[in-house]
């Protein structure tokens, strides 16, 4: 059985990334072996999977298993910056390039010279930094913001994604010259109910881990708990099994874990029900319809817009389930943040950008 852990696990306790991965199932190990034929080559690589799913360890696996394990590795969250910082994040920008410019300062793809430079959530990224990436790789070359000299890159990306970027190009929203230029060397990982036999190695292992740092003796889990474990679909992935099992250590008695103590919520399995608020799909005094039952009966109303009335009140309803929350709204969507706020501003849940705003103007 191989394991890889996060450098700074504990540093990243209320974070959604997983902070290790197991190799025993034979769909990881499988993985495994796809990872160690690429990791050696320059070619970029893109990362496909779920959120929790430790996307970014097996991006540090491929650096460290590279020539350029020696040199730096910079890891970026393209989902985290505004719109209006990403060009300076990622290139840089000289003194004086837009007000508060006090300095000038190195990109991450200049902090990652020689090394590997991982962009995570690379579907968030706005479309106009795409053009500019895009370049980038091509020309293998650098221009701060505020300056028109190139600066020489000597990068190898990493990219991941937990959106289908096929169906972001199909609509619109991704480049597809960048997505060919990614998906070069394309790496699934596999969610964790889909590799059953690394459920018990890693709750085993968050055991130790969780006993180590709470000062307690060493616990033990219940058959029936393993039984448990291995039932639950882990939409959260790695990280809600650590949780889980951090959880049941806090609650647990005379240190042998129950099914009860790990407070499992398996929200895939809740079925999809309309809102009893939803004006769409239900009625008032009448208990929620099946989503294909309430939308046979608005064929039946023959509306007008229906598709837009559909999709506004999908967007809407998700972005409110989500407290107000666009990347988490995209996430339960399966689609990027950049999507669900050019949907928010369309149907004027959110203001609309200056850019949007001058995109519609030149529309019209």
């Amino acid at each position: 059985m191989a394991l890889i852990t996060h450098p700074h696990a504990r540093e990243l306790t209320k974070s959604v990334r997983a902070t290790v991965l197991v190799f025993k199932d034979p769909r990881s190990l499988e993985l495994l072996n796809r990872i160690e034929r690429l990791a050696p080559s320059e070619a970029n690589a893109l990362i496909m999977g779920e959120t929790g799913t430790g996307k970014e360890l097996v991006a540090r696996h491929i650096h460290n298993l590279s020539e350029r394990r020696n040199e730096p590795f910079v890891a970026v969250n393209c989902g985290a910056f505004a719109e209006s910082l990403v060009e300076s994040e990622l290139f840089g920008h000289e003194k004086g390039a837009f007000t508060g410019a006090t300095s000038s300062k190195a990109g991450w793809f200049e902090a990652a010279k020689g090394g590997t430079l991982f962009l995570d959530e690379i579907g968030d990224l706005p479309m106009n930094m795409q053009v500019k990436l895009l370049r980038v790789l091509q020309e293998r070359e650098v221009v701060r913001l505020g300056s028109r000299t190139p600066i020489p890159i000597n990068v190898r990306l990493v990219s991941a994604t937990n959106v289908n970027l096929a169906d972001a190009v199909v609509a619109g929203n991704f480049r597809e010259d960048l997505f060919y230029r990614l998906h070069v060397a394309t790496i699934r990982l596999p969610p964790l109910r889909e590799r059953p036999g690394d459920i018990l190695p890693l709750a085993e292992f968050f055991l130790e881990e969780h006993c180590q740092r709470l000062g307690y003796n060493r616990a033990s889990l219940s058959t029936e708990c393993e039984r448990k474990l291995l039932e639950h679909s882990w939409p959260g992935n790695i990280r809600e099994l650590e949780n889980s099992i951090h959880h049941a250590l806090l609650v647990c008695l005379n240190k042998r874990v129950q099914p009860e103590d790990l407070h499992l919520v398996d929200m895939r399995n809740h079925g999809l029900r309309a809102p009893t608020s939803s004006p769409l799909l239900s009625t008032p005094n009448q208990a929620p319809a099946s989503l294909e039952e309430s939308l046979a009966k608005l064929f039946e109303q023959n509306l007008p817009n229906l598709y837009e009335h559909i999709e506004e009140t999908v967007f809407r309803e998700a972005y409110r389930f989500c407290h107000g929350n666009q990347l988490q709204t995209g996430r339960i969507l399966g689609i990027s943040r950049n999507i669900v706020r050019a949907r928010l501003e369309k149907i004027g849940v959110l203001a609309q950008s200056p850019r949007s705003a001058s995109l519609e103007a030149a529309k019209s």
